[in-house]
């Protein structure tokens, strides 16, 4: 199999389930779109669809924290299947099996508050804090 990293939004909330095991398995997809130029803007190109699959703990912690729309990064591997719909036509899903899941805080915003001036550490020390 082929080890990938994604870096997109997750398109709904994670749908947790159980094996007969009791193994969690947390299945979500991603949306990762590249960037293409338009003369001199850059706009989203066309989207790619990943369905991931995150096993046991990862899978938990996944289904907690990953929200619809969130940026997110999976690191895992990657197999393509082929199937075909019910009209006959034949379609490629790429489905990854994630090793690791995470959130992206790139474009994220912070409702930190502004440290004061005359304290650029945020805090105080008596010396820098390295």
């Amino acid at each position: 199999m082929t080890q990938v990293t994604l870096i997109g939004n997750a398109v709904g909330e994670p749908n947790l389930a159980f094996t007969k095991a009791g193994d969690a398995a947390a299945s979500f997809t991603v949306a990762v779109n590249e960037r293409v130029k338009q003369g001199d803007q850059w706009a989203d190109g066309e989207a790619t669809f990943y369905r991931v699959t995150a096993w046991r703990k990862l899978g938990e912690q996944s289904a907690e924290l990953i929200k619809k729309g969130d940026r997110v990064m999976v690191a895992g591997k990657l197999k393509a299947k082929t199937y075909t719909t019910k009209e006959g036509q034949e379609k490629l899903s790429l489905e990854v099996t994630a090793d690791e899941v995470g959130k992206s805080i790139r474009f994220q915003k912070t409702n930190n508050a502004a440290k004061p001036a005359d304290d650029p550490w945020g805090e105080t020390f008596d010396e820098p804090p390295f």
